[in-house]
């Protein structure tokens, strides 16, 4: 049984999540700058594209969600395809070309140049979303890198990178998760929405 006088996991979980937090005040130029890109974007017609994989993948569809229905007011559904949703287009891409592809591809059949493409890694090294990253770069997308650690491959990619500088994958993903509604209330500060 664990003492009374010891601190919980919860605890030093907290403590960790608390002193990265008092950090991310230095992204304020970057999120603030892809939360700009991405409703021009919005507002010349253009869609905003996200790609990760396992938790980030979560925070894909999370962030579309949050477009395609609202976020804090009631307003107009605004353009935001997570392409980690389609298992059929995954599973195809994955077995016919590599996994390597599977966002790169849905990318060149769903993206035009105008349009935004969030990559979300924790490391900045996920092969798939680097692969998307240049490709978005080929198309003439932008490509805002939702980062973590030192922001890795993807960071010299990103037209936007925002780097959250820790090193445990469970304290970035929740700062992704802050940085993410923000660029949803960005967004819809921007476009007059909110």
């Amino acid at each position: 049984m664990m003492s009374s006088s010891a601190p919980t996991l919860f605890q030093s979980n907290l403590d960790e999540h608390l002193r990265l937090f008092h950090q991310l005040a230095t992204l304020t130029p970057e999120v603030n700058e892809a939360g700009r890109r991405i409703a021009a974007a919005l507002a010349q017609g253009g869609k905003l594209l996200l790609c990760g994989n396992g938790g980030s993948a979560a925070d894909a569809q999370h962030i579309a969600s949050e477009l395609t229905g609202r976020f804090i007011h009631e307003r107009r559904p605004l353009a935001g395809i997570a392409l980690t949703t389609d298992s059929s287009a995954l599973t195809c891409i994955g077995n016919d070309y590599a996994f390597d592809e599977v966002f790169a591809r849905q990318l060149r059949a769903l993206g035009r140049s105008g349009d935004v493409l969030i990559g979300i890694s924790t490391s900045g090294h996920s092969a798939n979303v680097v692969k998307a990253a240049q490709t978005a770069r080929e198309m003439g997308i932008v490509f805002i890198g939702l980062l973590g650690r030192d922001g890795g491959a993807l960071k010299p990619l990103s037209d936007v990178a925002i780097v959250v500088p820790s090193v445990v994958t469970a304290r970035i993903q929740e700062a992704h998760l802050l940085i993410g509604h923000t660029l949803c209330g960005l967004i819809e500060h921007e476009l007059g929405l909110a």
